[in-house]
């Protein structure tokens, strides 16, 4: 056995020094020889020189397995910072859009309470007060002159109904001179409260002279 194990180490020795030959110069050839003649000689430790190489080669191995697990890990965490990524984008893509259908989305109208027939069009109203806790809708219905609407707890009141703003004006102006200071005219377009500017251009004429 020993014998077999000498002969294939020669062998081996034989081939690296051969390898080594072929790229070495003249001298650092007849270096390895030499040291080829050494290990021939003593095969124990040519032995030991070949198990440490495989230890080394074991370790580097070894060492190569782990950067590769470490690269896998790595190519999984920017994988998923990717991902979070996109979720982020779309989360701020939602709330740009959902904050621009709320800009767009108009205000919630107040509840109408007035009873009666509901006019088509755009009329006038004269609102004489905003009351909490003062539930006066009972008296609306059946009265198309006596009206109100609820909104954030206000129960807002309104007297009469004009096509013509200078009419609802006159009427506001009568009801201040009796002691109402609070009147103010609110107009309706198809039974829902507006804007004054939004309702006045193409519908308000000219201001007539005992209107002074």
């Amino acid at each position: 056995m020993k014998r077999v194990t000498l002969v294939l180490s020669l062998i081996m020795v034989g081939a690296i020094a051969f390898e080594a030959s072929a790229q070495l110069d003249k001298a650092e050839a007849k270096e390895w020889k030499n040291k080829a003649k050494e290990y021939k000689k003593n095969p124990e430790a040519l032995k030991q020189l070949v198990d440490d190489k495989d230890a080394l080669q074991g370790q580097v191995n070894s060492l190569k397995s782990d950067n590769n697990s470490l690269q896998s890990k790595l190519s999984d965490k920017d994988a998923k910072i990717s991902e979070l990524q996109d979720d982020m984008a779309k989360l701020r893509s939602d709330l740009a859009a959902a904050k621009a259908a709320a800009r767009e989305k108009p205000a919630a109208q107040p509840k109408m309470e007035s009873g009666g027939k509901m006019v088509d069009g755009i009329v006038f109203k004269v609102q004489i007060g905003a009351f909490r806790n003062k539930d006066l809708s009972k008296y609306f219905e059946n009265h198309e002159n006596f009206g109100g609407e609820s909104e954030d707890g206000m129960q807002k009141i309104t007297l009469g109904q004009f096509r013509d703003y200078w009419e609802a004006d006159t009427f506001k102006k009568y009801l201040r001179e009796m002691g109402v200071k609070d009147a103010w005219i609110v107009p309706y377009q198809d039974g829902v409260r507006k804007e004054i500017k939004d309702v006045l251009e193409g519908v308000v004429t000219e201001k007539p002279a005992d209107s002074e």
